[in-house]
């Protein structure tokens, strides 16, 4: 299918969950209130895009087009909006909305509030050559290269922010369970602190342990092993219950357990004194502005570079499956 014309685009449309996602042309979103029309340079391929066209996540406002990892330029700007600019380089996130008015929000942590609205979930997002954003969600960026900027705005946010409630750089030895998009963006932050990290894999995936010793893990093995010594805290990115009290087991007494996932298969039992001795779980949901604008003001001088594999447009099916199934190294990135 060839580019659109002007009062068109191209997008990927989900309309069934568990169903290949379906190329169409669609009319030219325009931007409301508050709102700005975004022309989508690159979007990040994010395992809660899988959650959501699996069915996983299952309030989807359907059709959808998905995509939450946005970079792109500012094309046109809706009644009130003057803080950005068209042609303005930005960056839009999961988070896509928030009232402003409910206790969550007025307590600073919007990333909770009770009518949020998402990015290519409750929101059309970024599988498409044009995409509608609040003005307020979306983050200036510098015009570097887009592709590879995009693993920053879900990866690499909710990686900062899990890693931040489990205590940042105060942590000396952090276990990272999961080494994808997330995780090979976090370690770089991490071994810039001075922090040794430990890396868990699938049982057996060799390559992405190499992946992650290539990256500054001083060890990195299957995730059904043992790390030669006690965590002080353990990050969860992939979405094994199963994983929660294999990390619980992993961290020293007073140590933290989070999970920086939004959908998990079943947390099993497990008994009590893999808990006790003040070792705290949580998890992470969402993300607030503020994160945003501290981690994408910090990553420039770490400096985190991240590894894609970019797939045109009407590849996003493509894309997908590859993640599904464990074949990228870093995260996988559309190009309109």
């Amino acid at each position: 299918m060839e580019k659109s014309p002007m009062s068109e685009m191209r997008a990927m449309r989900l309309h069934v969950a568990g169903q290949p996602l379906q190329l169409e042309r669609l009319p030219l979103p325009e931007p409301g209130p508050g709102e700005v029309r975004v022309r989508v340079l690159a979007c990040g391929v994010c395992r809660t895009d899988l959650h959501v066209v699996d069915g996983e996540l299952s309030r989807p406002r359907l059709p959808l087009i998905p995509g939450h990892e946005i970079v792109g330029e500012v094309a046109a700007l809706g009644e009130g909006v003057t803080e950005l600019a068209i042609g303005q380089r930005v960056g839009v996130p999961w988070l896509g909305w928030t009232c402003g008015a409910c206790e969550p929000c007025l307590a600073g942590r919007e990333n909770l509030c009770v009518r949020a609205e998402f990015t290519g979930y409750t929101r059309d997002g970024g599988y498409a050559e044009h995409c509608v954003a609040d003005a307020r969600y979306c983050f200036p960026l510098p015009a570097e290269d887009a592709q590879a900027a995009a693993p920053l705005l879900c990866a690499g946010l909710i990686g900062y922010r899990t890693w931040r409630l489990a205590g940042g750089e105060a942590n000396r030895r952090l276990g990272l369970y999961g080494f994808g998009a997330a995780a090979h963006i976090l370690i770089q932050l991490a071994v810039a602190r001075g922090q040794a990290v430990y890396a868990f894999t699938r049982p057996g995936d060799s390559e992405a342990q190499a992946f992650a010793r290539r990256l500054g893990a001083v060890w990195a093995g299957g995730s059904d092993e043992t790390p030669p010594e006690p965590l002080d805290a353990a990050l969860l990115f992939a979405p094994v219950g199963d994983l929660i009290p294999t990390a619980l087991a992993a961290v020293r007494p007073g140590g933290a357990v989070v999970s920086g996932g939004i959908h998990m298969s079943d947390i099993p039992s497990f008994p009590y004194r893999l808990l006790w001795e003040e070792r705290r779980l949580s998890s992470v949901a969402n993300l607030t502005r503020r994160d945003g604008e501290a981690f994408l003001a910090l990553a420039p001088g770490v400096p985190i570079r991240t590894e894609t594999r970019a797939y045109p447009l009407e590849d996003a099916n493509r894309a997908l499956e590859d993640l599904r199934e464990g074949r990228l190294s870093g995260a996988a990135v559309l190009i309109p």
